[in-house]
């Protein structure tokens, strides 16, 4: 056996047998997708996102909340898509380059959310996540709001997924 083979096998075995320093450290990572809605950079947890597709065809059904803009067919699944803009009381956007579809599930509860553009996908400390801010315990939205994550110079708005899904039509 050539001495690299020998020294590759004996570092497969070291890292086998020995306890990582990183898997501990991994456990107190939150892994996250991030995206742009308005202004603002929110995210939710990776494992909560079935897919991320680019717009298609969507049917609009009537007597929905206006945030609703219809359903559409993904591998025969019918799904609805939301609008994150007008669910977040803001001004509404003509689909661009950059517009993608969220697929999130959450049990059995999925749906697709229109979002602005992807960001990245975000490896943060739960020790650098914080609570809602206190002013939102009385808002509509602050049942939305998982925490808030500092990211480098920026703020990070962490979305429930459940809440998201929570169907109110």
């Amino acid at each position: 056996m050539s001495t690299q083979l020998s020294q590759i096998l004996q570092k497969q075995k070291e890292q086998i047998t020995k306890p990582k320093i990183e898997d501990a450290q991994d456990k107190d990572i939150v892994q996250l997708v991030g995206f742009i809605v308005g202004n603002e950079e929110y995210a939710v947890p990776i494992l909560s996102i079935q897919e991320i597709i680019k717009p298609i065809e969507y049917t609009r059904v009537p007597s929905i909340p206006e945030y609703v803009l219809g359903v559409f067919n993904l591998r025969g699944n019918v799904i609805p898509l939301i609008d994150l803009r007008r669910k977040f009381r803001l001004p509404a956007k003509q689909e661009d380059t950059e517009t993608r579809y969220i697929v999130m599930k959450d049990e059995d509860n999925i749906a697709g959310f229109v979002i602005d553009k992807l960001t990245e996908a975000i490896r943060i400390k739960s020790s650098q996540i914080d609570p809602p801010p206190e002013t939102l315990s009385h808002s509509a939205d602050q049942g939305m709001i998982y925490g808030v994550g500092k990211k480098d110079n920026s703020i990070l708005t962490i979305l429930k997924v459940n809440a998201l899904l929570k169907r109110d039509f």
